[in-house]
């Protein structure tokens, strides 16, 4: 099978302060060590790997008394040139979003401010010609309406039933227009059988690789960067034809986020859809 790559616009934020200095997810422990160094040294890994892809990649200035900045995902969502700013649910995030609507402002994004809580990227993935929109622990369900009419995207709702998969892009990947890998488990019954509906022939993880934030993936269509430590779900991928790239980002996964996390796609138009 041949698999296009499609070149992308990525944000991202350098973890300049990351730390755990509080616990919003399972995966956040402030009494355990964090290595802000090695978090810089992983990040930029990550961030060579998609200029070696061809991507380019814009940063947004960390600012300081914000550890989570890093995860650019959570910033908005940005589709056809429209950027939909962000409201975040715990108070220890909330000063992300000012700091990265002025970004979609200052890059001459169409800017579209959230009536509920909505945690971006982290909880809307763009599949083909619909939105797939998580809810459950961060993006209220009030926040798809919304979604469906700026981005004039038919909208599914994804529901998320396990704590550790607290955002959609913890718990599923899209691989390319056509195809996506998740993890079963991590959805309500109703939200599988809409999963098994639209993507019959999905990648499907096991508890192990997704323990390791396996599915918080990036594609091109072609190359998938993924977590280093998920490794059957590597072999999965390249035996559908898919060649993958894993990245150790074992420091910032102890705030509970991967490779995914850490980039926001800044979709520009229809034609880089």
């Amino acid at each position: 099978m041949t698999m296009d790559a499609t070149r992308q616009r990525f944000l991202m934020c350098r973890p300049t302060y990351f730390a755990v200095d509080y616990a919003i997810n399972p995966w956040m422990d402030p009494n355990a060590p964090v290595d802000t160094d090695l978090a810089i040294r992983q990040w930029e890994r990550l961030r060579q790997v998609y200029r070696d892809l061809g991507h380019t990649v814009e940063e947004i200035t960390p600012l300081p008394g914000l550890p989570d900045m890093v995860f650019a995902a959570n910033g908005g969502t940005v589709i056809d040139g429209k950027a939909m700013a962000v409201q975040f649910r715990d108070p220890q995030r909330a000063d992300e979003a000012p700091a990265y609507r002025a970004w979609f402002e200052g890059a001459g994004f169409e800017l579209y401010d959230p009536k509920h809580v909505n945690e971006g990227e982290g909880d809307v993935l763009l599949a083909g010609d619909h939105l797939l929109a998580g809810t459950g622990f961060r993006t209220a369900h009030a926040a798809h309406a919304q979604l469906q009419e700026v981005f004039g995207y038919p909208v599914i709702t994804m529901q998320l039933v396990d704590p550790r998969f607290y955002h959609l892009d913890t718990a599923l990947t899209v691989l390319d227009e056509r195809t996506v890998a998740y993890l079963p488990e991590a959805f309500s019954p109703g939200s599988q059988a809409v999963l098994r509906r639209l993507f019959p022939d999905a990648v499907h993880a096991t508890m192990a690789d997704a323990e390791v934030l396996g599915l918080n993936a990036v594609s091109d269509g072609r190359h998938v960067v993924l977590p280093a430590q998920a490794t059957d779900l590597a072999a999965k991928l390249r035996d559908r034809g898919y060649q993958t790239i894993g990245v150790d980002l074992s420091e910032l996964r102890k705030a509970g986020g991967g490779p995914k996390c850490c980039t926001l796609r800044l979709r520009q138009g229809k034609a880089s859809k």
